[in-house]
């Protein structure tokens, strides 16, 4: 799997990290107690009494959200693999880079507000997400590093269609330990934004809301999309789309 584009798209589709997350990440960075109540989380109850702080206390929270993506990424190709063993069907395979591609195109579109349909998706994981969410009554207040990286850890099963797109591509790996790689990309890809974010705050969120940003990040992902499908149904080998579009090894 050719994982330069799965991180490019993490890194662009972090626009959408921002509205998703945003709201606690920027939290991260928050000083006064005061102000606990007009926060989107609870984490003011805790004071920053230092950058380094709240350097780590960001870090912890998207190491435990990238773990949960990499978690979901080796479960669905793993039962794709074990699936497609068992009926002896490559084509299953070769067919799901077409459909991973299509998702790109589908995860541009909403990016860029044109068209919302992912978001139907993300009703599929709500029953999910409730049970995840009764458990951080468990992790509060949040006065510890390995707090947030429980928090990170349950938010993210957080359902988000674009999460959804990738974990159709670590599905077609076909492997457990490929699709957690997958995973892996795409969390890496976003984490530079939301670092960002958990450092400077809500000035950030509200410049990356801007609707030209999500246009334009949205552009580029349903650009590989575009050359994505444009490869498969080229075949074999494309020369420099092969470093631009999420193929794999069966063609």
């Amino acid at each position: 799997m050719n994982l330069v584009p799965v991180f490019t798209v993490g890194l662009l589709g972090s626009v959408h990290c921002v509205g998703m997350c945003g709201g606690i990440v920027s939290a991260f960075s928050s000083v006064p107690a005061a102000s606990a109540a007009a926060r989107p989380f609870p984490v003011a109850v805790m004071t920053v009494r230092a950058p380094a702080e709240g350097a780590l206390r960001v870090l912890a929270y998207n190491t435990g959200r990238i773990g949960s993506y990499m978690l979901a990424g080796a479960l669905a190709g793993g039962l794709a693999g074990g699936a497609r063993t068992l009926a002896g069907l490559t084509a299953l395979q070769a067919g799901g880079y077409w459909l991973a591609n299509l998702m790109l195109v589908i995860l541009g579109l909403y990016l860029m507000d044109a068209w919302r349909g992912l978001a139907a998706l993300e009703t599929l994981g709500q029953g999910l997400w409730q049970r995840a969410r009764a458990l951080m009554r468990y992790i509060m207040p949040l006065d510890h590093p390995l707090k947030m990286l429980a928090l990170g850890a349950l938010w993210g099963w957080l359902p988000c269609g674009m999460v959804y797109s990738m974990l159709m591509t670590a599905m077609f790996t076909g492997s457990g330990a490929e699709g957690a790689i997958v995973m892996l990309a795409f969390g890496l890809g976003t984490l530079p934004m939301l670092l960002a974010m958990g450092m400077a705050g809500e000035r950030l969120r509200a410049a990356l809301q801007q609707r030209a940003v999500r246009i334009a990040a949205g552009t580029l992902v349903l650009a590989f999309g575009l050359l994505g499908l444009a490869r498969a149904a080229m075949g074999g080998q494309a020369g420099w789309l092969d470093a631009l579009c999420i193929t794999g090894g069966v063609h």
